[in-house]
């Protein structure tokens, strides 16, 4: 898994290292997983990239798979999307990268729409899997939506997630050999054992309060701003998973929110990047292609 790739850590703000997997040369992408998944769901897509023509950036966000996060403070604020996309924005400087892509899934894809909109003087294009911005999706929120995405709601409560998930992490996440199968055995191994410490649960859920709050605060500062993403947007979604049917349509909803968008329907589940790599990586690769436009500082802080 990952042939051809280094691990590095980097020590990006007190008591954040994030483990890092780097891989080929040329533009660089960087690689954002979603919960409750590590860097390692890209281990099909990430060699697709660099057989491209690309140099891959796959970390483990702040709190997941065996990157460390600091104590909770009262407003979660140390699990925003801001600082995660800090931490980001540190990787890449280090990695004397100036301007870059970033791909995010899930959870990973508010990192990724974070990023796109703090330091639009770095970011070259952003593909958003399966999401709308935070504050769109809370926004938006109805009957369907709590229904169907109960456990934003869950995991932003104090104390009793934590204790419902570690009582049993194998049913809570169904983990077995239909799952590792899927998978595959190593992203599977991965993936396992960062659902069963207990400081990765506790930093995932915390990811979720912070949302609920100072990242719904973010998204809408920005809106009241009129703030957008300036550079070239793909935003594409599972045909078997759920987003059309709450949001219909995708692309529309994300014209609010970045300057130049185009949407793209993949064949798979919610876990696009083990479900299609192969529609996924061609994604990413045509839109990465696409010309991008420099920002202006004005631009940068409208």
């Amino acid at each position: 898994m990952f042939d051809g790739f280094d691990v590095q850590w980097f020590d990006v703000a007190e008591s954040v290292r994030l483990r890092v997997h780097l891989g080929g040369s040329g533009p660089a992408i960087v690689l954002l997983h979603g919960h409750p998944r590590t860097h390692t769901t890209w281990f099909r897509v990430a060699p697709m990239l660099v057989e491209a023509g690309f140099s891959v950036v796959c970390p483990d966000l702040r709190g997941y798979g065996k990157s460390t996060a600091p104590a909770p403070r009262p407003d979660h604020s140390q699990a925003s999307k801001r600082e995660m996309a800090a931490d980001m924005a540190e990787v890449m400087s280090r990695l004397g990268q100036q301007r870059y892509a970033v791909v995010g899934h899930d959870r990973g894809s508010y990192v990724a729409f974070r990023l796109a909109m703090d330091y639009q003087d770095r970011v070259s294009h952003l593909v958003a899997l399966d999401c709308v911005p935070i504050g769109e999706a809370l926004r938006r929120a109805d009957a369907r939506f709590a229904h169907a995405w109960w456990h934003w709601f869950f995991f932003a409560q104090p104390d009793k997630p934590e204790r419902a998930i570690l009582a049993d992490p194998d049913a809570w996440y169904s983990t077995g050999a239909k799952q590792q199968s899927r998978m595959g055995p190593e992203n599977y191994a991965d993936y396992y054992s960062a659902i069963h410490d207990p400081a990765v649960v506790v930093a995932m859920l915390e990811d979720y309060r912070a949302g609920i709050g100072v990242d719904r605060a973010a998204d809408d500062e920005d809106r009241i701003r009129e703030r957008r993403v300036a550079c070239p947007t793909l935003v594409a979604w599972s045909a078997h998973d759920d987003m059309r049917d709450l949001y219909g349509d995708l692309v529309d909803i994300w014209k609010s929110w970045a300057a130049d968008v185009r949407g793209r329907e993949i064949d798979s589940g919610h876990h696009l990047a083990e479900d299609n790599p192969a529609a996924l990586a061609a994604a990413i690769i045509e839109h990465c292609r696409l010309p991008s436009r420099p920002t202006s500082s004005a631009q940068m802080n409208d």
